[in-house]
């Protein structure tokens, strides 16, 4: 027991506090998620199954296909929104960093600079289609490669 009680009391109170404070969000968690279980109803007809939409009734299915475009849009609103939040901090202590903290600070940008231009030039940024991509899309509308007048007008004109 006499180990025991050294080994409980080498441990700073800041560690204890931690410990106790995520023993406590486990414990409410599980108490939220038990009382949703036991207090929550248990009719599983027709009408409850379908997904409410301001009172107008669903059609069609859920899956749906979305261009891989919103997701990279997402993802990089995600990174350079978190850019203004690094360069935030940094301008808060701007004055006890010194000239090592703006140079690091510097770095940073031309980094995320790199990246924008990366991105830039792969593409990443366009969204309108482009001349060869159009034609394209008609010419495997059309099936066999036939052009029809409008067509022969926008190939020759471009």
């Amino acid at each position: 027991m006499h180990s025991l009680s050294m080994f409980i009391t080498q441990f700073a109170p800041r560690a204890w506090a931690l410990g106790v404070y995520v023993a406590a969000v486990f414990a409410i968690v599980g108490v939220m998620l038990g009382l949703s279980w036991v207090l929550g109803g248990r009719s599983h007809r027709r009408a409850e199954a379908e997904p409410f939409e301001c009172g107008v009734a669903p059609t069609g299915g859920a899956r749906l296909r979305i261009s891989a475009k919103f997701y990279l849009v997402a993802m990089f609103f995600v990174i350079f929104d978190l850019e203004a939040v690094f360069l935030y901090a940094w301008a808060v202590s701007v004055r006890q960093s010194g000239w090592a903290g703006f140079a690091e600070a510097l770095s940073f940008i031309v980094v995320l600079l790199a990246g924008l231009l990366y991105l830039w030039s792969l593409g990443g940024l366009d969204w309108a289609p482009t001349r060869e991509r159009i034609d394209a899309y008609r010419w495997l509308r059309r099936g066999q490669g036939r052009l029809d007048a409008v067509d022969t007008a926008v190939a020759e004109k471009h």
